[in-house]
C-alpha cells in the first residue's frame, strides 16, 4: 500500500472514529435529556402528593348538604338510614375507614345509596368495624381511631362525619386519623356535644367496636371491605360498585317483597 494510500486510510479511520464519538456523545446527552424529565416529573408528582396530603390533613371537614332519609343508631353500634316504615330490602354495608375500596365504593355507590333510601327503596344499616386488627401500625390504630370516633358523633351528624372520614382517608402506611383530626371534623360538621371530644380522645367506644368487629368476623363471616349484604345474600363486587346495577338489584328485591 502506497503511503498515499496509507495516509488516507488513517483519515478515514480517525473520521469513523470521530462519528462514533460524536454518535455516543449524541446519546450521552440524550440520555441526560431523558433522565432529567424522569427526575423532574418524579418530582411534580412528589409535591404534588404532599400537597393533597397536606392540605387534607389541615382540610376542612363540610357538613352533608341535602335532604336524608332519617338516621339513627341502634343499640349494637350500627347506624340505620331509612324512612319511616321501610324495613325491606335491608342493605347492609360492613366497611374500614382505613380501607381504599371501601372509599372508592363511597365514591362510586355511596350517594346512590343515600337517594335511593331518600325514596323510600331500601333500609340502609351501616356497620362500621375495625378490619385492620391485625395490621401493623399506622394501619392498625387509623383503623381502630377512626372507627371509634365515628361511634362518638350523634346520630344526625353521622353520614356527615362518615362522609368525612373518607375524603381525609390516609395513604396505607401513613399517619392519619390523628385525635386532634377526628375531633376538628365533627366540630366542623357540627357537632356540638361536650363529650365529644372526650369521648374520642379516651377510645369511649372501643368495648362497642371490638363487638362490631366480633359480629362481622365470626358471626356474619366478612372476610374483607367493602362488604354488602342485601336481605342477607351478600352481594358481589360488580354490583356493588356500579350505582346502576346496585340500583337494579335493589329495585328488584323490592319488588319480589311485594
Amino acid at each position: 500500500m502506497s503511503k498515499a494510500a496509507r495516509e488516507r486510510s488513517a483519515r478515514e479511520r480517525l473520521a469513523a472514529e470521530r462519528k462514533r464519538q460524536a454518535a455516543r456523545e449524541k446519546q450521552r446527552r440524550l440520555l441526560a435529556i431523558v433522565l432529567g424529565s424522569v427526575v423532574a416529573v418524579a418530582l411534580i408528582v412528589v409535591a404534588a402528593v404532599l400537597v393533597i396530603d397536606q392540605k387534607n390533613k389541615n382540610g376542612r371537614a363540610e357538613a352533608h348538604q341535602g335532604p336524608l332519609a332519617p338516621v339513627s343508631r341502634q343499640a349494637d353500634g350500627s347506624i340505620v338510614m331509612a324512612k319511616a316504615g321501610v324495613t325491606k330490602p335491608e342493605l347492609e354495608i360492613f366497611e374500614d375507614f382505613q380501607c381504599p375500596i371501601c372509599k372508592q365504593f363511597e365514591e362510586a355507590t355511596g350517594k346512590t345509596v343515600q337517594q335511593l333510601a331518600l325514596e323510600g327503596k331500601v333500609k340502609v344499616v351501616y356497620r362500621p368495624f375495625h378490619l385492620f386488627g391485625q395490621q401493623k401500625d399506622p394501619v392498625r390504630i387509623n383503623s381502630l381511631r377512626s372507627a371509634e370516633a365515628a361511634l362518638c358523633v350523634p346520630a344526625d351528624k353521622w353520614i356527615s362525619y362518615h362522609d368525612a372520614l373518607f375524603k381525609f382517608q390516609p395513604a396505607e402506611g401513613s399517619k392519619g386519623f390523628s385525635p386532634d383530626d377526628l375531633v376538628k371534623w365533627g366540630k366542623d360538621v357540627g357537632v356540638t356535644d361536650p363529650n365529644f371530644e372526650k369521648c374520642v380522645r379516651d377510645e369511649q367506644k372501643k368495648s362497642t367496636v371490638d363487638a362490631m368487629t366480633k359480629y362481622a368476623l365470626q358471626d356474619r363471616g366478612v372476610d374483607g371491605t367493602p362488604t354488602v349484604f342485601l336481605n342477607g345474600q351478600k352481594l358481589d363486587t360488580a354490583q356493588v360498585m356500579n350505582p346502576a346495577g346496585l340500583r337494579a338489584v335493589i329495585d328488584a328485591a323490592g319488588s319480589a317483597g311485594k
